[in-house]
């Protein structure tokens, strides 16, 4: 299936673009308002465009992944909507609740749309969520994340480009925890099988001169009482131990280690919660949670069953936004 992305920045060109080869699809087009980014894809032999209405008008696309800054959202998203264009879009739907809810309007009417929470494709996830459903741990009582990196106000990925546009207030929606914190929580829904009902976010400006969080805990519960803690931020620094997943069940353990995150690979053990016994639990090390993201929408796409859902994301989306938005009145 033949891919344009619009907005080529890092996690398109370095994972996105990759990954949608990895499984089997092909990327032939781009559309980015920066003339550097056009210029990188067409020295990849991808052709570029302007803007999503051009790319999506020549007929190049079955498929659309948006991967601009997050007040960017909106328009392309409406394109692909129009277009009859199945659109899997980054994280978080929109930089406010206002954008997301005029982009679930768009494809209300029944395009396949997808938010691009890859960390519940993840292999090691996918192995987690059987293992819950199987009983291997019991009743679970709490879902512990860690997802930490270090983003200064002069961040750049690769030397390319100096726009470090996510500790921008109003192109990204805020900072660490709108970019890092919804990953998280949707994977928590993804591992139980259940919505969280109640969420708290307590938000920190420490380290970084930048005027939005640069760091950030939050709280919550699902309706059957399992609790959720999670602890993000742009202030860690990539040398410390930053990505940790655990899920403490009635009769034992999961932790997984170095999973969250682009690439593939990590740990995966259960510990016994009787005997104190760890044993490794297999998955597929090979495949990144974006490789995984896009061969599911493409089976999506298909016509095959999937976990895709704007409902689901939206609703989120406003649980997050409610709780977000009271801890920075008091940041």
């Amino acid at each position: 299936m033949r891919w344009g992305i619009a907005g080529y920045g890092w996690v398109a060109r370095d994972h996105m673009a990759p990954a949608i080869r990895a499984a089997g699809g092909t990327v032939t087009a781009v559309a980015d308002p920066s003339p550097h980014a056009r210029a990188l894809a067409e020295a990849a032999g991808l052709v570029a465009f302007g803007t999503a209405e051009a790319m999506l008008a020549s007929g190049l696309c079955d498929l659309l992944y948006v991967a601009t800054p997050n007040d960017a959202h909106v328009g392309p998203v409406r394109a692909a909507a129009g277009a009859g264009v199945p659109v899997l879009c980054e994280k978080p739907i929109a930089a406010t609740l206002g954008q997301a809810e005029a982009l679930a309007g768009a494809v209300a009417g029944g395009v396949l749309y997808g938010t691009a929470f890859d960390q519940r494709h993840h292999p090691a996830h996918r192995a987690m969520a059987d293992a819950i459903a199987g009983g291997d741990i019991g009743r679970p009582v709490a879902v512990r994340i860690v997802y930490a990196c270090w983003v200064a106000p002069d961040w750049t990925p690769d030397g390319s480009e100096h726009d470090n546009w996510r500790a921008d207030p109003v192109r990204a929606g805020g900072g660490a925890v709108i970019d890092l914190a919804l990953h998280g929580l949707d994977l928590a829904e993804r591992l139980l099988a259940e919505p969280l009902t109640d969420l708290n976010v307590m938000l920190q400006r420490r380290i970084h001169a930048y005027p939005v969080d640069d760091g950030g805990m939050l709280t919550g519960r699902t309706a059957a009482g399992v609790l959720f803690q999670s602890h993000v931020a742009y202030n860690c620094a990539e040398v410390l131990p930053r990505r940790r997943l655990e899920v403490l069940g009635e009769s034992g353990l999961l932790i997984a280690i170095d999973t969250m995150g682009q690439t593939a690979g990590g740990t995966l053990t259960r510990r016994c919660a009787a005997s104190g016994t760890e044993t490794a639990v297999p998955f597929d090390a090979a495949t990144s949670p974006f490789a995984a993201q896009a061969a599911a929408f493409m089976a999506a796409a298909r016509g095959d069953a999937h976990d895709f859902s704007m409902p689901r994301d939206l609703a989120l989306m406003r649980l997050f936004d409610r709780a977000y938005q009271e801890a920075r009145t008091w940041l």
